[in-house]
């Protein structure tokens, strides 16, 4: 596949990320977890994970059945079936 196509299907599969944004949830273990490895405090987690997905400088990429987010030095995680937030990570490095 061409670089171009490539780079194609990346920006057609990020908006359909970004055009189900209202269906981005997360679970109360998911809540707990993503506080945690970010180091949140009492916050809308499902908000701040929706803000991180659609800031302009933000890199979203698919890979088989999750999307990934990547902002800065936060990776968040993201089934892309059911649009789970499934984890949140500060990425070393």
């Amino acid at each position: 596949m061409s670089a171009f196509l490539s780079n194609a299907k990346e920006v057609y599969m990020s908006c359909e990320l970004l055009e189900q944004i209202d269906k981005l949830h997360t679970t109360p273990m998911g809540i707990e977890r993503i506080k945690r490895n970010l180091k949140l405090d009492d916050i809308d987690v499902v908000d701040y994970c929706k803000q991180i997905v659609l800031d302009l400088n933000a890199t979203i990429s698919r890979q088989g059945k999750n999307w990934y987010v990547r902002l800065s030095d936060i990776v968040l995680t993201i089934n892309a079936y059911s649009y789970t937030i499934i984890t949140a990570h500060l990425q070393k490095r």
